[in-house]
């Protein structure tokens, strides 16, 4: 099937400095402008959490606060509901809500999963890999070129944690993300935490993994926690983003910031949550990275 390359193009873009994602317990700290921990320089919200009937026309408390924080900081929407994988294609009533919500808050930029999250009769509160064959990836890029379109805006696709591989895959996953991003013209979400997760539980080198990404590719880099549980089989690595950046995924991160020059660096924490300063302090690990990369590439 020829595929048309989507001619969607970025509105506006991320700072290339580090951003947290936004949670209620920090909206206040956020707002302070006096705030000892400072601020970050961007957040990120699921859009998905602003769909409720109650805030579709500006009601609520999640609307006041996104109102008052995205007037004074950028704002990436990561979404987490579109399923862009799944056989019967994207879930259409999330992509109108989500365009909806884009006019109203223009976000810097705007994200979903390599992965689907559901079928024809249910949807699934999880993220599920999908196989790496021309097929999925034919029918993938149609889905993002959708997207796209709808948007009137280029989109970035996340690397997803694996805790299983197709048998009938027919490509890395690397191999299809750059056909994917060559056809649709979309961008990458590089998550380097799901690297390590995924790396640790099906094999490869991490490094390998990172040396096939082209910087030019990414768009916005995740960092986060995950959890290792040992079983008679070997450690299992659950991308759970309930603890602090671990030190793999630090160096790893480092070492792919010298080579690419400074991105748009998220510290995603969404369970366990810590308080502001605990936040705050993994920023500024990685404004500490993104700052000697600027110096290097000036």
């Amino acid at each position: 099937m020829d595929m048309i390359a989507s001619s969607a193009s970025g509105l506006s873009s991320l700072p290339p400095k580090t951003g947290i994602g936004l949670k209620p317990q920090h909206y206040d700290a956020i707002l302070d402008p006096d705030h000892p921990s400072g601020r970050p320089f961007w957040v990120e919200v699921h859009p998905q959490n602003y769909f409720g009937v109650s805030d579709s026309i500006g009601a609520g408390p999640p609307h006041r606060w996104l109102s008052a924080i995205s007037a004074i900081l950028p704002v990436s929407f990561h979404s987490v509901g579109l399923s862009l994988g799944s056989a019967e294609g994207l879930n259409n009533g999330d992509l109108e809500r989500l365009a909806a919500l884009c006019e109203r808050y223009n976000p810097a930029m705007v994200s979903d999963h390599l992965s689907f999250s559901g079928n024809a009769h249910d949807r699934f509160a999880d993220l599920l890999p999908v196989p790496y064959t021309k097929e999925s990836l034919n029918h993938f890029a149609l889905q993002v070129d959708r997207v796209q379109r709808r948007l009137g805006r280029q989109m970035l696709i996340e690397n997803p944690s694996c805790y299983l591989a197709y048998r009938d895959s027919q490509m890395s996953e690397t191999e299809f993300l750059a056909e994917l991003i060559h056809r649709t013209g979309c961008g990458l979400l590089l998550d380097i935490n799901n690297i390590v997760v995924t790396t640790g539980n099906l094999g490869g080198a991490a490094e390998e993994y990172l040396s096939a990404i082209d910087p030019d590719w990414v768009g916005e880099i995740h960092l986060a926690g995950h959890a290792t549980e040992q079983h008679d089989s070997g450690p299992l690595y659950i991308d759970d983003h309930g603890s602090a950046v671990s030190e793999r995924v630090w160096q790893l991160y480092a070492h792919f910031i010298q080579r690419a020059g400074p991105k748009p660096t998220l510290i995603e924490w969404d369970t366990d949550v810590p308080d502001y300063a605990t936040l705050m302090a993994e920023v500024a690990k990685a404004d500490a990275v993104l700052m000697e990369a600027s110096h290097a590439f000036a």
